[in-house]
């Protein structure tokens, strides 16, 4: 009996066909598992190919994504604002519409005492800093000069035969006949454009219309949205699909909430702290700052260079100031702000973010800035879960901590 078992197994390896997978190069590169990526590789490449060639198709669905795209991110954006104070609401026994009612005749009110009281200064303010900005920018740049006069800096760039201040003279020149070549363009476009300037308003009017019932339909019914998604899928998958959409929505939640409210805050401090240095335009400058930082590292950068540009014209080592007040902002916001509220909902590393901020600017421009993080965020939640999915599937040692792929017994 044990004599027949070693003949049968001395028989396998010489009855095995040595096939083009079996030999150790290709083996080595992976078997089968080769063929497969190649054929989907090529696939995919057949498919973009094809999808190139009848592009025009998808014109109707890219009008239709740009009509949507407004509206359907600043409803998106109230209703995450508005579901805590409609669940604190709905848990005080009143009923969800009234609440939704309550709601917008508070934002209503709110955006109407701003309108009178704040928005009218603003606009004063912005139209100054317009007309005077050129002056203080050529003031700034002539202090620069002058600072580089009087340095060491100085010697070297007599050697290589620089002279910054003929480059300032030539830049200021080619300034100002820009500034003219640009507006003579829109002045001669202005009458083969109006039709298109219109349609362009038209539409943004049109979608800011829109936004309160997309945002009503968001908070009355969003919450039963997850919960219609899911019956679509088979009841095994369920649990893991729910767990995506809740990581989901506790991404999205937790960003907009809480970039919203550190820029608010950062907003605030700034407005403050360039009132105590005696900065001029103070509020409109703590303003921007507020709206810039909605977009982490790169925002507050963009805020600072007119602040800067403006404390360099003022005397008094106004520079110097300013920069002690960013700091400290920035400290107080990085160190105690930001931990409290955010925390560590996105985790996305510093680098990372550079990294999606100018990648996604590229690509899709201001759009693309502001909607790129959070559109980063959902993406590694799905790829996470596709992963975990992934290595659970095929991985026999592979366990399941969270039980979010176990099938079920039933």
């Amino acid at each position: 009996m044990g004599n027949d078992y070693e003949r049968n197994e001395n028989k396998r390896p010489s009855q095995e066909k040595s096939t083009f997978f079996s030999t150790s190069f290709i083996r080595f590169l992976g078997g089968k598992n080769l063929l497969f990526f190649l054929l989907i590789t090529l696939l995919l490449g057949v498919i973009i190919f094809v999808y190139d060639k009848i592009s025009f198709i998808f014109v109707p669905l890219q009008v239709l994504f740009k009509v949507i795209i407004l509206p359907g991110v600043l409803g998106v954006i109230l209703y995450y604002l508005l579901r805590p104070p409609l669940k604190l609401l709905v848990r005080w026994k009143v009923p969800r519409a009234l609440g939704i009612l309550i709601l917008y005749i508070l934002v209503a009110g709110f955006i109407t005492l701003l309108a009178l009281l704040v928005f009218p200064f603003l606009r004063d303010q912005f139209t100054s800093l317009v007309q005077e900005f050129p002056v203080y920018f050529m003031s700034a740049a002539e202090s620069v000069v002058s600072f580089l006069n009087n340095s060491r800096i100085n010697e070297y760039f007599q050697t290589v035969n620089f002279n910054y201040d003929e480059f300032l003279t030539d830049f200021q020149d080619d300034l100002v006949i820009t500034v003219k070549d640009t507006m003579a363009n829109i002045a001669s476009g202005v009458a083969s454009g109006i039709t298109g300037f219109l349609s362009a308003v038209t539409g943004i009017l049109l979608s800011l219309v829109i936004v309160p019932f997309i945002t009503f339909y968001l908070l009355y019914e969003g919450e039963k949205l997850p919960k219609f998604i899911l019956k679509i899928f088979p009841p095994r998958m369920r649990d893991g699909i729910g767990e995506v959409f809740h990581d989901m929505d506790k991404q999205i939640s937790s960003y907009i909430q809480g970039q919203i409210l550190v820029s608010f805050c950062i907003g605030v401090m700034m407005t403050i702290g360039f009132q105590i240095i005696g900065l001029e335009y103070a509020l409109l400058l703590g303003f921007l700052a507020m709206i810039t930082s909605v977009v982490p590292y790169l925002g507050p950068a963009i805020a600072a260079t007119p602040a800067a540009i403006i404390a360099i014209v003022n005397p008094g080592y106004m520079i110097v100031k300013l920069a002690v007040v960013w700091t400290i902002v920035q400290l107080i916001e990085g160190k105690f702000i930001s931990p409290q509220i955010m925390g560590k909902s996105l985790s996305i590393h510093p680098i990372t973010i550079i990294f999606v901020l100018l990648t996604a600017g590229s690509l899709f421009g201001v759009p693309g800035v502001i909607l790129g993080l959070p559109g980063y965020a959902l993406l590694k939640v799905l790829i996470t879960h596709a992963y975990r999915l992934f290595k659970k599937r095929y991985n026999e040692f592979q366990t399941d901590e969270a039980n979010l792929y176990e099938k079920k017994a039933n």
